[in-house]
């Protein structure tokens, strides 16, 4: 027997039954001749999809399939159809309601109530008061449309002479319309928006080719940056049913500086650098010579000076002065905590502004930093200085212009420490503060720099005489008004 072959099932059928063969399995048995019928086709096979009927939104997530889902034919394409076009007519009508209330007032919305309200009560209650009246409002809307209709062709510039000013200067601006058309154009209203006001210029009609030049004052009794502009051209109706603006030209900054005063150089008798006479400091190494010393271990030989060494039987060394490479620090406090008034704070960023131009103007080392502001909900206060740009005049008067206080800047103190720590190398540090500042605080915020640095605080009190004293270390000028600055300072270097 072999092995390869798998054993045959034994035969169970009772006797009699015949083995169904392959003709038994096909449903037909063979007829006599032995020529095989053709298979029937069996009616319980599943035929093929058409290729017609396959939806071709299947497995997309898009807007038709959320709308019809997989469905096809001319009632989908229908109901897409009604969507799009209510879409585009939404979007139109959002534009125009967008266009509308710009350019009808309240008044107008409410004459555009009044008027059908009017005529459906006066002809339904037979009041021809009411019928009068709604026929007036509707021919003031249509009066009203017709202003608004159109589009006038102006050229419109806005110039202003100077981008800098200083507080209290004169400050103006021209504004340009010019018709460049061969019509006529009616007169319209250009409104000049300047910082929170705004100024009115009313043109009257122009023929084609002409121009209007017209200049407007504006506001320089504050510090800061103050917007100008866009210029715009307003049309509506003499009731004030509508209002059309169109604007022409951007948005024109003009800085408003802290008003300056001419001081003499801060470097003379306060800073002794390599331009002037060197520091009561010694050293061992330097340009400045000081004297003769004997020889300590760790000395430089180069410093030896031989001669008085042969002279003296013992090692002699040259000591020197140090000399300094003048380096002004200004501070400025935005703690109010430090200030009484605001005209002591805009006194304050006056001289701290005068102090900064001067040694600009001297070609000296300088930096100017403000308190930095801890935020409304932290944790801890934020130790910090604002360094301010220093490269030019312009620059810095430019940030001083913006800088203001609050309750929740660094006092002056923190701010000299953190300074101190910061900057290095300073000669001469400028607190600027107002009559708030305790003594005791101003001799915690000089002790905060390195030894060495002379500490000019400045108490702005418009309130008090002009004076200088000296507590310790601590020079303190106080100053009434900004000319004060000058003798103050002259007094300083006389001392």
């Amino acid at each position: 027997m072999s092995l390869d072959r798998p054993p045959v099932a034994p035969d169970t059928r009772p006797p009699g039954q015949s083995r169904p063969g392959a003709a038994a399995r096909r449903g037909q048995t063979r007829p006599p001749g032995g020529v095989r019928p053709a298979p029937a086709r069996s009616t319980a096979s599943v035929r093929e999809p058409r290729a017609d009927t396959l939806s071709s939104t299947q497995g997309l997530t898009n807007a038709r399939t959320r709308i019809v889902g997989n469905r096809t034919g001319f009632g989908a394409d229908l109901v897409i159809v009604l969507v799009r076009v209510w879409r585009a007519v939404a979007a139109w009508c959002g534009r125009v309601a967008a266009v509308a209330s710009g350019i009808v007032t309240p008044v107008g919305w409410s004459m555009l109530v009044i008027a059908p309200a009017s005529l459906i009560a006066g002809y339904r209650l037979g009041w021809l008061e009411l019928v009068a009246v709604g026929y007036a409002a509707v021919v003031l809307l249509c009066l009203a449309a017709l202003y608004a209709i159109g589009r006038n062709a102006f050229t419109v510039s806005l110039t202003l002479p100077h981008q800098r000013v200083a507080v209290g200067d004169d400050a103006d601006g021209r504004v340009t319309v010019a018709n460049p058309t061969r019509r006529r154009v009616l007169g319209v209203t250009v409104e000049i928006p300047i910082g929170q006001g705004l100024a009115e210029i009313s043109l009257p009609g122009m023929r084609g080719g002409d121009s209007v030049e017209e200049s407007f004052a504006v506001p320089t009794g504050r510090r800061g940056v103050i917007p100008v502009g866009p210029v715009r051209t307003v049309r509506g109706d003499p009731i004030g049913l509508v209002r059309r603006e169109l604007e022409w030209t951007g948005v024109t900054e003009l800085y408003v500086h802290p008003k300056t005063i001419g001081i003499q150089s801060t470097s003379t008798g306060l800073i002794r650098d390599l331009e002037g006479t060197a520091t009561r400091d010694l050293t061992a190494s330097d340009i400045s010579f000081h004297a003769l010393r004997e020889y300590v271990r760790g000395d430089e030989r180069r410093h030896i000076h031989w001669k008085s060494t042969a002279r003296a039987g013992q090692y002699m060394v040259r000591q020197f002065e140090e000399t300094r490479r003048s380096h002004l620090v200004i501070a400025l406090s935005l703690a109010n905590v430090d200030f009484a008034t605001e005209d002591e704070f805009e006194l304050a960023v006056s001289v701290a502004a005068s102090l900064g131009i001067r040694a600009i103007r001297d070609a000296r080392e300088v930096t100017v930093v403000v308190s930095e502001r801890t935020p409304e909900f932290a944790k801890r206060k934020t130790l910090a200085v604002k360094p301010l740009s220093t490269l030019t005049r312009d620059r810095l008067l430019d940030e001083l212009a913006v800088v203001t206080y609050s309750e929740s800047s660094l006092a002056i103190t923190d701010v000299a420490r953190v300074t101190g720590e910061q900057v290095s190398g300073i000669s001469v540090a400028f607190l600027v503060v107002g009559s708030t500042t305790r003594i005791t605080d101003l001799r915690a915020a000089a002790a905060a720099f390195p030894p060495g640095v002379e500490a000019v605080a400045i108490v702005c009190d418009p309130e008090s005489i002009p004076g200088m004293r000296r507590v310790a270390d601590l020079t303190v000028l106080t100053v009434g008004y900004l000319d004060d600055l000058k003798q103050s300072l002259a007094k300083v270097v006389s001392v």
